[in-house]
């Protein structure tokens, strides 16, 4: 079994670095990245600290690692943040210095493309912690969703348990980026309708492994982020969510099924099933269609997890992930999931 530990917490006035792992789009898009490092400064009392390839679209694989590598040797960086998502990061680990990393642990926050770094680092033994990207989450137009902002408060400078709640608000549509007038006001937003649960007469306690959907397939087929002996996951709290490309329910199906055939997914005495993102400009859905699009997620995961997980406390539209509010996971930290009293609380 793997020894996991949290990483020291950064204080109000410490340095943080702001790293690009995957798309180096804060030099295409810098309007949401600049109010999402103010933010770090004059919300967070941070010192955000950025590195070559953070507003370098094509980066190589070598230089993200290499800016990975210095950010995390700086003895004056505290904490390590990615600026946004993207494709590729998978080209990234095989580059990285685990000693290094081990050496140097330190808090990281990420999510989409970045459950690659966060499944390294876990195997590296240390927790790191979806969700929480500059781009998205701190340069949310008008302000930061409350809940978010909350939970990542409690993530970056609080140690111990913080517990989950149904986001009270939500939202998936998004803005043009592009244009200025995108950030004159907050995002409408739709009452939230709470999580359902399936098998919630018991509780969960477990390590948590998962991540966005469609990157834990590439890793797996890849062979990384998961360790040879599944032991490890038994009696664990998987997370997973899916992105705004929206796979079908039966991609998303497919996807669990292969993990139910490798033997990982029946290892889980629990999932947590982010709200799925139903609107992308891309395929910009239509209310009617986005509720479809919701209900033929939750119908193929549901299939999946009777299949090969058919006891497993099961959470839906859990505030992880593609979503605003979004709150923060710890990646291999303790989660405790109480369904008779239909409560969730991680360990920061």
């Amino acid at each position: 079994m793997t020894s996991i530990s949290y990483p020291p917490k950064p204080v109000p006035g410490d340095r943080v670095a702001v790293i690009s792992p995957s798309s180096g789009l804060p030099g295409l898009f810098p309007l949401p990245y600049e109010l999402g490092l103010e933010r770090l400064r004059t919300e967070y009392g941070l010192e955000p600290v950025e590195y070559p390839a953070t507003r370098t679209m094509g980066s190589t694989p070598r230089e993200r690692a290499d800016d990975i590598h210095a950010a995390f040797a700086d003895p004056d960086v505290k904490a390590v943040i990615a600026s946004i998502g993207g494709d590729d990061q998978i080209t990234v680990v095989p580059l990285l210095d685990r000693e290094l990393i081990r050496a140097h642990p330190k808090p990281f926050f990420g999510m989409s493309d970045n459950t690659n770094l966060l499944a390294f680092l876990r195997e590296a033994g240390t927790v790191g912690f979806h969700g929480a990207s500059v781009m998205v989450e701190l340069g949310r137009p008008g302000a930061m969703h409350p809940q978010t902002a909350e939970s990542l408060r409690a993530a970056l400078f609080t140690s111990g348990t913080y517990e989950l709640r149904p986001a009270r608000c939500w939202r998936d549509v998004d803005r043009d980026w592009a244009d200025p007038a995108t950030f004159d006001a907050e995002p409408e937003t739709r009452p939230g309708t709470g999580w359902t649960w399936l098998n919630a007469d018991r509780v969960v306690e477990g390590r948590t492994w998962g991540g966005c959907l469609e990157i834990v397939g590439w890793m797996l087929m890849a062979g990384r982020g998961v360790p040879r002996d599944l032991s490890e996951y038994d009696g664990g709290v998987l997370f997973l969510e899916t992105s705004e490309e929206l796979p079908s329910g039966e991609e998303v199906f497919r996807i669990l099924r292969n993990m139910g055939e490798r033997g990982l997914l029946g290892r889980f005495s629990a999932l947590l099933m982010g709200r799925p993102k139903t609107w992308s400009f891309e395929r910009p859905l239509s209310p009617g269609e986005r509720a479809a699009y919701a209900a033929e997620q939750r119908e193929a995961v549901t299939r999946a997890m009777r299949t090969y997980a058919p006891d497993a406390l099961v959470v839906f539209d859990v505030d992880l992930g593609h979503t605003d509010p979004q709150l923060v996971i710890p990646y291999g930290g303790p989660v405790r999931v109480d369904g008779p009293a239909r409560r969730i609380t991680v360990t920061y």
